[in-house]
């Protein structure tokens, strides 16, 4: 699959198709989006919110939170503020999340299962990693959102004067949802 992705992209470059996606690192909408790296939303969030490359800086992970106050989400959001010019926040989550109930017991089971060590795992706890935490889902989207979204206010290096803001995606028909 991969080797059918790099012969795209070589004919891709060599048409010249990347012309039409020009655009500069600074968001012309000035706003960074927090969101769920989920499969369906590749397309379906930017159509959605009629957003196009270089409209918005969009931040990805599974379920679109924040697990680590000084981890790559919170990196990301600094960066896009204070270099780049974002002035608003959107963290979008979506029905039907796979991050939705995961249960961190079974993670660690099937990460056994697929020869993860004890050893490796019980490391990772040495470090200071509440991994059971850190793997842990999430009961309901809302939830996750609003939660994401009083982090970030409270984070103590975000600019108090940035909007921010909570929503829900439907994963079948685009429709956004404020929730807080």
């Amino acid at each position: 699959m991969i080797n059918e992705i790099l012969a795209y992209n070589k004919k891709f470059v060599a048409e010249k198709k990347y012309e039409q996606y020009a655009a500069s690192k600074y968001p012309n909408k000035k706003i960074a989006i927090i969101t769920c790296m989920d499969t369906r939303l590749v397309e379906l969030l930017p159509a959605a919110l009629g957003i196009k490359n270089g409209d918005v800086k969009i931040i990805k992970n599974a379920g679109g939170t924040v697990t680590n106050p000084f981890g790559s989400v919170i990196r990301s959001l600094l960066i896009s503020i204070i270099e780049l010019g974002v002035e608003e926040i959107m963290v979008i989550g979506h029905t039907d999340c796979g991050v939705q109930h995961i249960n961190s017991d079974m993670m660690i089971h099937h990460m056994k299962q697929r020869g993860i060590s004890q050893e490796s795992i019980d490391l990772i706890k040495y470090c200071g990693v509440d991994f059971e935490k850190w793997l842990a889902g999430f009961d309901t989207v809302e939830q996750s959102v609003s939660e994401t979204v009083e982090f970030i206010k409270k984070h103590p290096l975000i600019p108090h004067d940035i909007r921010i803001g909570g929503y829900i995606i439907d994963s079948v028909t685009g429709e956004l949802r404020t929730i807080a």
